[in-house]
């Protein structure tokens, strides 16, 4: 915006100013030039009056000398016999000395930019004629040094002209620029951000108007985590109950066994509770250690891996691996993944937890199995599942990944069994 409204100032005022500064040098020419003429018709007038007065050709040939001493013309005197006092005059002049001898004054002007003018004089041997001559240069004098003042005139206006659009662009593009600006860190999740409103009223109505968008925003998403906190909150009774029940089962391995299963339910359950009740995201720099994620929710599933009897193999990085997404986000979606592979591959499967950077310098988490494989590809989307779940968990997995910069893709191995690769955007070191 700025530089459109600098680019219509410069082009408005450049052509004001053409439109001025055109016919005003046109003008001065014609002044300066008017000017020489003048003075050369005021100093023929004087030699006139000379000539008229007096008699004696010597006498007059030192007085017109002396006239032409003290100016820049050529000044010369054509008597009525022939004779010329004072610069010679060609023979390309006869016609125009014949026209002043008939009584007329004239300026004549020349192919080569000097002009001439002509004054007769009556005298008692007949018909004299005086004739000044001004050169080009003196035609034109002191026009240069005009036209140079009046275009440095002409580039003042138009840099102040300039000066002031810049100013102006700012003051307009300020305020928009700073309403953008708290928009991405809306966009980014930082909803504590609010514009200033100030500026144009229009600026200042958006401002105000994003500023309350803001707002509704974070007052619904509080409302759908308070109902999210609530129901979660409501599921612990039925499972209390479901524990209780679970003590009176026989035999002790299947209480044992269902008791595991009430436990990670339980926790399951505690976890929607403590994200639901946590306040929206407010900072860019959301980040975590990819790396000590990763080793510390394996350590947590191998218990379950060693009692299945299943081989776990981890590939993870010593040193830290920033990644641009919350430790709990990145536990919750690698639980997702792992939970899957315990409920769809029989037990005894092993799997495979791999942690590095892809070429594109993103952080790429993998889970592989070696169970039967994905046998339909829709079931990355939101609802659809394989095994009579909820069908939510790949595409929380999903949107994770893609609020991080990344994406999550689910495929067959080649030799069999599920590859599931999620991508994040790397963290600050």
């Amino acid at each position: 915006m700025r530089r459109q409204i600098w680019l219509l100032v410069a082009a408005t005022t450049s052509a004001v100013i053409l439109a001025f500064l055109i016919p005003l040098g046109l003008l001065v020419r014609t002044l300066a030039e008017d000017r020489a003429l003048a003075s050369a018709s005021q100093e023929a007038q004087s030699v006139a009056a000379l000539v008229a007065a007096v008699s004696d050709q010597r006498q007059l040939a030192d007085l017109v000398a002396g006239v032409g001493e003290r100016s820049r013309l050529q000044t010369s005197v054509a008597l009525a016999d022939g004779t010329q006092i004072g610069p010679a005059i060609g023979t390309a002049d006869d016609e125009l000395l014949e026209r002043a001898r008939s009584g007329e004054a004239f300026t004549s002007r020349r192919p080569d930019g000097s002009a001439r003018v002509y004054v007769p004089v009556v005298t008692q041997d007949g018909t004299a004629v005086v004739r000044s001559v001004v050169p080009g240069g003196e035609l034109h004098r002191g026009l240069t040094a005009a036209w140079l003042t009046i275009a440095a005139l002409g580039l003042l206006l138009l840099a102040g002209s300039l000066f002031a659009a810049d100013r102006l662009g700012r003051r307009v593009a300020a305020p928009i620029s700073e309403v953008s600006l708290v928009a991405h860190r809306l966009r980014e999740g930082e909803m504590t951000a609010r514009a200033h409103v100030g500026g144009p009223p229009e600026v200042a109505d958006l401002a105000s108007s994003l500023n309350r968008l803001a707002d509704r925003i974070g007052e619904l998403l509080r409302i759908e985590r308070e109902a999210v906190a609530d129901l979660s909150h409501r599921l612990r009774t039925p499972i209390t109950a479901l524990r209780l029940d679970v003590d009176a089962v026989r035999p002790a391995e299947a209480a044992e066994r269902l008791g595991a299963h009430v436990e990670h339910l339980q926790r399951t359950v505690d976890a929607i509770v403590k994200e639901a009740r946590r306040p929206v995201l407010s900072s860019l720099d959301r980040g975590c250690d990819a790396a000590a994620v990763v080793r510390e929710r394996v350590d947590f599933w191998s218990a379950l891996a060693t009692d299945q009897d299943r081989t776990v193999t981890v590939e993870v990085p010593q040193r830290p691996v920033p990644a641009a997404l919350d430790a709990t986000e990145l536990a919750d979606a690698l639980d997702v993944l792992l939970d899957n592979v315990f409920a769809h591959t029989p037990e005894g499967t092993p799997f495979e937890v791999a942690l590095s950077h892809d070429s594109a310098g993103a952080v790429r988490l993998e889970v592989i199995d070696a169970g039967p494989g994905l046998t339909d590809p829709s079931l990355t989307e939101r609802g659809v599942s394989g095994a009579g779940s909820t069908g939510l968990g790949l595409d929380i997995v999903r949107r994770t990944a893609e609020a991080a910069g990344g994406e999550l893709v689910v495929r067959r191995g080649l030799r069999g069994g599920t590859v599931a690769i999620v991508t994040f955007a790397p963290g600050r070191r």
